[in-house]
């Protein structure tokens, strides 16, 4: 939201300051943290903040002020110790023992509204002693590439982190792939947890089996905990979070999305996506379409991102082995697949406008969908928001009146009229009164504005010629009307 548009009395308590944190992370003890300070920055100018998760917190947006925000998240104050995780991770294919929390931490853990547990983790927050040598700071169009992707990503259905807000913090930061010097900001971003993979992965390294059983235990009590009173709940747990991540990386693909950088230590150990660095969407169906720049061998390439997961959750055997049967982890990873299908034919129907995606075309349109984007290169993104946007009960009398009024297809390509054909005949298959549900469905799914790269530097160039942020505030509100 805005922080123009909202209330800035300074008079009273801060809400952010009397949440009921919870230290479970911190009850394990220091064999899986470091405690640090936070940087002082000699400005503070809030420029996102997201009321929308204020009420998951049970906070009342009205009664939080811009200040609140500034005194938690960018003074810092009110809350101690903060957290800088210790992990490792395959990045590239290669293991790294050298990572960590290197430009943020934990600042604190709290029960939602909804009865989950929500950790506030900092980016952009200065150095710790896993910074490698670098800064620890947060440029300011990071910080907005993450609100972007967190907040379009939920709109499109994929289970991720959110930023709880963004601070500009005054300091001028020398970047590489940004024209420098640039300005500088600090995140918060909310998540189910920042155990990753690699959290995992260090303690095997350091042959740990006894503290890799006691990590997990604390996973599936706060995160699992259906599976405690479970007579094989490491195994079940295994299995659960192969069927999570394998939704995930199937929300991705439905959603267009290259997240760019999938190495273990950025895989949630929850199964939800987080840390937006390099990501993008993708303009065209186009399987070999890469994020990072740095990805010179596309490992990580948009059509790449099921294997990659799929891999991730296989290196994470390894640890896990210290308490679980190779056995009852290769049987949960088996099933990857079954889900990942499952999830991404649901999701991309429901793109197409069929909330209940069980009925005898079904696959065939999904096939057909998928060959037509691929063959004729159309802008991915547009060609569901035109479905939503031209859709008519009309398209039930004739092929030809199918996004009739979209100016990107190319009506010409018969791979497009037999996809016209097929959806027509679905649409006849189906009760007229469900006609109203097929537009309601597209319009729930597939939002009019999109974030391809093109757009993001057009809302940044605003911001950085006459520090005028509206274009940002603008797109965000069109993803949540």
């Amino acid at each position: 939201m805005n922080p123009a548009e909202t209330p800035n009395d300074t008079t009273s308590p801060n809400p952010l300051h009397s949440l009921n944190y919870e230290y479970k992370l911190e009850s394990l003890g220091n064999d899986y943290y470091d405690e640090v300070d936070a940087e002082e920055f000699p400005q503070h100018i809030l420029r996102w903040r997201n009321n929308s998760l204020l009420e998951r917190l049970g906070i009342d947006h009205q009664i939080i002020t811009n200040q609140n925000f500034i005194d938690s998240f960018g003074k810092f104050e009110g809350k101690k110790p903060f957290l800088a995780l210790r992990y490792h991770g395959y990045q590239f294919g290669e293991y790294n023992p050298h990572l960590g929390d290197g430009r943020g931490f934990l600042y604190g853990q709290v029960r939602g509204v909804d009865g989950e547990l929500y950790d506030f983790g900092t980016k952009g927050s200065g150095r710790t002693p896993y910074s490698r040598g670098g800064d620890g700071m947060l440029t300011l169009k990071g910080g907005v590439r993450e609100v972007l992707a967190g907040e379009v990503l939920h709109r499109l259905g994929v289970r991720t982190s959110r930023c709880l807000s963004m601070i500009e913090t005054g300091l001028s930061l020398w970047r590489g792939d940004e024209p420098s010097p640039t300005r500088s900001s600090v995140m918060v971003r909310m998540s189910k947890s920042h155990i990753r993979f690699g959290t995992f992965e260090r303690l095997h390294y350091l042959k740990r089996p006894d503290l890799i059983q006691k990590l997990l235990d604390h996973v599936i009590d706060q995160y699992y905990p259906d599976l405690n009173n479970q007579e094989n709940k490491y195994a079940l747990f295994y299995a659960e979070l192969v069927k999570r991540v394998a939704e995930l990386v199937a929300q991705w693909m439905c959603a267009g999305f290259c997240h760019g950088v999938l190495n273990t230590d950025n895989m949630s150990i929850t199964g939800e996506s987080f840390d937006y660095g390099p990501y993008a969407f993708i303009p065209t169906y186009d399987l070999n379409f890469t994020a990072a720049y740095f990805d010179y061998y596309r490992r990580y390439c948009y059509g790449q991102q099921p294997s990659i997961c799929y891999l991730n959750l296989e290196l994470l055997q390894e640890p896990l082995k210290a308490v679980i049967d190779p056995v009852d982890l290769d049987y949960g990873l088996a099933k990857f697949q079954e889900y990942y299908h499952a999830e991404y034919g649901n999701l991309m129907l429901k793109r197409l406008g069929f909330a209940q995606p069980k009925f005898p075309e079904a696959d065939d349109l999904l096939d057909l969908t998928i060959g037509f984007l691929k063959e004729s290169q159309i802008n991915y993104h547009q060609f569901f928001a035109d479905m939503a946007k031209t859709f008519s009960p009309r398209w039930r009398e004739e092929p030809s009146l199918i996004m009739e009024e979209s100016q990107i297809l190319p009506r010409s390509l018969s791979v497009f009229k037999n996809w016209c054909a097929l959806y027509h005949q679905v649409l006849n298959n189906s009760v007229s009164q469900e006609m109203a549900n097929v537009g309601t469905t597209l319009i729930q799914y597939n939002p009019q504005s999109n974030l391809l790269r093109p757009v993001i530097e057009e809302i940044w160039q605003p911001i950085v010629e006459q520090d005028n942020w509206q274009p940002f505030y603008n797109l965000i509100q069109n993803f949540h009307p």
